[in-house]
């Protein structure tokens, strides 16, 4: 890694993917006496520009967690207004000319014209190099067992570690080096929990719409002081 100084704040091929876990959204308005809606359109903001940052960083692929399977059941309002944000997000996207965008989940449960633009976003943008991957209606739990069933509609009768990587929403994406969870939260909430098996983690104490470039080089600065010994051992 390259910080010199702070314009030079560049990563190396050691950290190629950060996921982010999102949270505090509710926590944030609440503190200001708003609606928990108005924090996840000010977390909707601080989502853009982390995507922004980490791409000027170098980091070639980052995932958020967006919406998970269990979030429906929150108050309705409340759905209704992410759903709002998501697809204006993706209206904005449409102009992005450098972010391979792809969405991480059960799209059929979805409304029919977020299902559309969807599949619209994900098929203009995917010539890109860098890659966003959103997980949106995504549980960890779920996206294995969609895999296995693939694999049982394929006929396989026995299954490798290669065959389930194969068949995951990430597919395309290496696993994360790096998952930061916001809010000062010391839990996956069921995310990423195949990829995850080598991933450090970084638990900041700010909530997700206080996330600024600041706290992501802090992130940053934490990885690298680690020593990732994936399972074996590294003489001192």
């Amino acid at each position: 890694m390259l910080f010199k100084k702070k314009t030079d704040f560049k990563v190396d091929s050691r950290l190629s993917h950060i996921a982010f876990i999102m949270d505090g959204n509710g926590r944030w308005a609440k503190k200001r006496g708003l609606p928990r809606k108005v924090g996840h359109k000010f977390g909707a903001e601080a989502f853009e520009n982390t995507v922004k940052n980490c791409h000027k960083l170098g980091i070639k692929t980052v995932t958020v967690y967006a919406f998970s399977t269990e979030n429906w059941s929150r108050p309705k309002d409340e759905i209704d207004a992410i759903i709002g944000l998501m697809e204006k997000y993706i209206e904005e996207a449409k102009k992005y000319e450098d972010i391979k965008i792809v969405f991480l989940g059960d799209k059929s449960v979805l409304p029919i014209t977020l299902q559309n633009s969807i599949i619209e976003l994900e098929n203009r943008t995917s010539h890109y190099d860098n890659t966003l991957n959103i997980a949106f209606n995504y549980g960890g739990r779920a996206e294995i067992v969609n895999a296995c069933n693939e694999l049982i509609k394929e006929g396989k009768s026995s299954v490798t570690e290669e065959d389930i990587n194969n068949h995951l929403y990430t597919k395309a994406s290496p696993d994360p080096d790096l998952i930061v969870r916001t809010a000062n939260e010391f839990r996956l909430s069921n995310f990423l929990l195949w990829q995850c098996a080598y991933a450090e983690f970084y638990i900041s104490t700010a909530l997700w719409p206080d996330f600024d470039m600041k706290e992501l080089q802090k992130a940053i600065k934490s990885f690298y002081e680690r020593k990732r010994r994936f399972g074996g051992i590294i003489d001192k």
